[in-house]
C-alpha cells in the first residue's frame, strides 16, 4: 500500500540520533498506528514497547535483533518483525525510508 486515507499525521515529528532519523505518526481511525520515516547512513540501537513490523521502502541496512550473534542484509522492499519489549540494531548503509507497524 503506498497511500493511506482517512487518517491522521502528529505534526511534530520524532527526531533521533541528533536528526540522523526522523519520522512521523500516522493514527488510523481503529486505533492503530504508524510512524513514516528517513534514516541517513549510520548505526542504530532502538528499543521496543510493542511489536514492530518494519517495511524498509528503499534503501538498504544490516539488521541484528537482540539475541542473535549474526546480521542480517535487508534491502528496500524487504521486511522484518521485531519482539515487544527488546531492542535491534541497525547498521543503515543508504540512506534508507521505512514504515514502521506497531503491532499488538
Amino acid at each position: 500500500m503506498s497511500e493511506f486515507t482517512n487518517v491522521t499525521v502528529v505534526r511534530e515529528a520524532n527526531i533521533y540520533f541528533n536528526g540522523a532519523v526522523a519520522s512521523h505518526t500516522v493514527l488510523f481511525s481503529d486505533g492503530t498506528k504508524k510512524t513514516l520515516g528517513v534514516m541517513q547512513p549510520g548505526e542504530y540501537t532502538f528499543t521496543t514497547g510493542a511489536a514492530e513490523l518494519m517495511e524498509i521502502l528503499s534503501g538498504s541496512l544490516q539488521l541484528q535483533l537482540e539475541g542473535e550473534q549474526g546480521w542480517q542484509e535487508i534491502n528496500g522492499g524487504q521486511s522484518f518483525e521485531v519482539p515487544a519489549h527488546s531492542s535491534f540494531t541497525m547498521k543503515v548503509t543508504t540512506i534508507s525510508d521505512y514504515c514502521c507497524s506497531f503491532l499488538s
